[in-house]
Parts: C-alpha cells; structure tokens; sequence
C-alpha cells in the first residue's frame, strides 16, 4: 500500500491528526498497537480518569454537602462496580467514536506495532504477528508516553500500581500511599480518598504540584490538607514491602536522613511520564533522541530526516492531550502544503481535582527569574457571589500582566470548575489583551468567571467586589 502519511500511534494527537490529513485530502493511514484507537488518553488517562473524578465527586457531595442544602438521603452506598462500569462505557464508546471518524475520513486503520523500516516505509507488525510494509511520502511519529518507572519497585497493577491499575482497583483500600504530587498522583488521590480511603502522599521536591505558579499550589495544599489528603513533603520511597496483609513502605528524607516505614494497602506510583520511542526503527532514518528520550524537531515538527514529522509526548514540550491535538493538526496542514503552527506559550494545564487548578502562561516565579517586570491582580472566589451561593469558596484568580506590553502574559486559578473558564482566557491572550481589556469586558452576573473580571481589576488596582 502506498500512502501520501502514514502516522504510526492512534492517540489524541494521532487522530487528530489523521482527521486534518483525510480533510485535507492526504492519502492516510493510521497505525495503533493497543487494538483500540485513543492511546493512553481515551483508554487508560485522561477519559476514564475524569469518568472516576465526575463520579466520586456526586458521591463525596451527597455524603457531605448534601445534607447542608437541605437535600436528605437515606440508604446511600458505593456500588463500585457500576462506578467502573459506566467509567469503561464512556471509553468504550468514544474510542468507537474515534474508529467512526478515521472511516469518515477515509483513513486507513491498521491494527499492529509500527515501526520505521528506512525511508518512506513503515513495517507492522499485526496482532498475530503477521507483518506487513506500508509505502508512504511521509511518517508522522505520534507513539506517546508511558508511566515512568520507580527503581526498584516492581508494580503488579494489583498492590503497587500505575495510573493504568488505579483506575481499576477491585475495592477501596484502607490506606493509600500515592508516590509523586503531580497531576495523575493528586487526581487518582482524589477519586479514592472520596470513596473512603486515607490518602498519603509522598513527594520528593518541598511542594506539591512543582510546576504550578507558587501562591496557587501552596492554596492548593491547604485545600486538599482540610479534605484529609496526608504529605510527605521532601521525602522519597526507597522500598516496598508486601506483606500477608498489606504493604510496608519504606520513606526517607530526599536530602539524607534516617529511614522510616509507612503502612499502606495499595501504592500508587505517580512520578511522571516518559517518551515511548523503543522499537520504532529511529535508527533506520538516523533519527536520534536527546538526553531524556524525546525525539526532537524543528519548531516546525520536523525531524532530522526527510518526510518524518514528531508530535505529542513523544517529542519535548508539556504532556498533555491538547497540546498533542494541536501539534497533529499542524503537522497536517504542513504536509498538505499549508500554515501550520502551535502557540506553546499559550497551552493550558488543568487538574481535575475538587478545587481544580487551570494556569496558562508564565507563573510569578518563571517572570522572577527571567527579569520581566509585572503587575498582578487577584480575587478570591469567597468573595464572589456565585461561589459563596454554591458553597464553593476554596480558591483564588491571579492575572499577571507584562509591564512594557500591557499584555496578559500569565492566569492561574484554583477552584471549583476553574477549568472550564481558562478557555475565555487564552482567547484573550491569544488575541493580546491587556487586563484592561478583560476588566472591561461584559460578564454574567453571579458566575464564578466574574472573578477573572475582579483579578484582572486587580491589576490596575480598582478591584470592586473585595
């Protein structure tokens, strides 16, 4: 067969970028491994993830906040089976969904493990190990990432578990310890410590989510520390015990010091991601990755060798779903022949945990170091009205603004829902508004995104509503 693309990897940036090639009229055919299409997004992150957050979010809220609304429920319980059922509808069904598209698009799907074979040839092998050669003008390599190992702890996705096995956990543990303070630790923290269990983190830096502007991570932790989630705060785990019954965990101070032990019935080992690159033929094309793994590429996708484009986790940048959505769709529009480009200083992170967290853009400390005089405006959500009818005040807005250009060059906000409103942010920051331009723009009274309004007052110093 023989192709105008061939991308070898069905995740997020994959697809997408195998919809934008098929739109563009690109002969194409796209390659997975894992027998269904969505890589680890749809099928063992992002979506199930979210489906286990949604759900122990109503159920912590019926327990808990219910009652204080005057909503009274008798006979409630945890039928957790059914909780991970409906989690694996909704991958099943959008994984589907994915399929549909490629057939709508007239992609080929080719079940198998793709590796380069030399220029403009990509050979799969297939589930019963068949193997077969694709022909094509070029490859776009889109293979992700996988959980970065602990040395020496072997994860059995039963006890000591990755992200992959604590989306399935036969029961609620008594007591878990979740190794690592960022996204995927916090998140799958989260789902269980609402379900019951009694949740420690450990974590080898002196704060949680490390790449988060300071003040929002440290309001961050106090939030999750009156929930009861427990830290372990400039440690590391050196070992792991299995017990008959349980799990002994061994910690030590990250900077020396004695060792001591924690008890624990499932550990979560959440340190990171790393690049999936083993087996895909790199050195066939000469092809080289840097220091860490990533497979790097020009600013504009491209890899050292001719007709070969990277995207997604697997090449550098931040490892998020979108952020790979957007570099598939321009390294389509670049094949065809068209403008393609990401803005990277405009990528949002969100954690999905209850407050969440969204940022987008440069955080206090990164203008710090990098000598860029500012202003910053902020709120907190106790004083909006929205939050405060909500019973949902935990939180803070906080705009950053670069002096000599009047453009906002930083948002970052904790709270309920807050990653449903960094979009009308990066918008504005896509278009280069000043907070001026966003103080001064209309928004619905009471909503909780009234409090980007008030932050972005706050940079001018005529906040109104605190």
């Amino acid at each position: 067969m023989s192709y105008d693309l061939v991308i070898i990897g069905g995740g997020p940036g994959g697809y997408n970028c195998a919809i934008r090639a098929g739109q563009l009229g690109l002969k194409t055919a796209i390659i997975e491994s894992r027998g269904k299409l969505g890589g680890t997004c749809l099928n063992v992150g992002c979506i199930p993830s979210k489906a286990l957050l949604h759900a122990s979010e109503y159920y912590e809220a019926a327990t808990k906040v219910f009652p204080s609304m005057g909503v009274k429920i008798t006979g409630l319980s945890l039928d957790l089976p059914q909780m991970l059922k409906q989690k694996e509808d909704a991958v099943e069904g959008l994984t589907k969904g994915v399929e549909f598209l490629m057939r709508k698009h007239k992609v080929d799907y080719v079940k198998g493990f793709g590796a380069i074979a030399g220029a403009g040839r990509v050979e799969v092998t297939g589930p019963d190990g068949a193997k077969q050669t694709l022909e094509t003008k070029n490859i776009v390599i889109a293979t992700g990432s996988v959980p970065t190992p602990l040395p020496g702890i072997d994860i059995d996705e039963e006890r000591i578990v990755s992200s992959t096995g604590a989306l399935s956990l036969a029961q609620v543990p008594g007591k878990l310890i979740v190794v690592g303070a960022g996204v995927i630790g916090l998140e799958l923290g989260s789902v269980w410590r609402r379900l019951g269990a009694e949740v420690t983190v450990v974590e080898f830096l002196d704060k949680i989510t490390p790449t988060v502007d300071a003040e929002i991570s440290t309001a961050f932790q106090r939030t999750l520390k009156k929930q009861g989630v427990k830290f372990e705060l400039s440690h590391k785990v050196t070992g792991v015990e299995k017990l008959r019954q349980g799990l002994q965990v061994t910690i030590e101070p990250s900077k020396g010091g004695g060792a001591r032990t924690l008890d624990a019935d499932v550990v979560l080992v959440a340190i990171g991601r790393k690049p999936f690159t083993d087996g895909l033929g790199l050195e066939t094309v000469g092809i080289k990755t840097d220091p860490r793994g990533f497979i790097p590429h020009d600013g504009h996708l491209k890899t050292t060798a001719e007709g070969i484009y990277v995207i997604g986790d697997c090449t550098t940048g931040p490892m998020l779903a979108h952020k790979s959505e957007e570099e598939g769709i321009a390294a389509a529009q670049i094949i065809a022949g068209q403008w393609g480009h990401v803005n990277y200083d405009i990528i949002p992170n969100v954690i999905y945990t209850d407050p969440e967290i969204a940022t987008v853009g440069r955080s206090e400390e990164e203008l710090k170091a990098a000598g860029v005089d500012y202003k910053v405006g902020k709120f907190p959500f106790m004083a909006n009205s929205r939050a405060r009818t909500n019973h949902e005040t935990d939180g803070m807005v906080k705009v950053l603004e670069e002096v000599a250009t009047k453009k906002v060059v930083g948002v970052h906000m904790v709270g309920s829902g807050v990653g449903e409103m960094i979009g009308e942010v990066c918008v504005a920051m896509e278009f280069g508004a000043s907070a001026e331009d966003i103080a001064r723009t209309c928004h619905a009274h009471p909503t909780m995104s009234e409090a980007i309004k008030e932050a972005a007052k706050g940079v001018d110093g005529w906040t109104m509503q605190a």
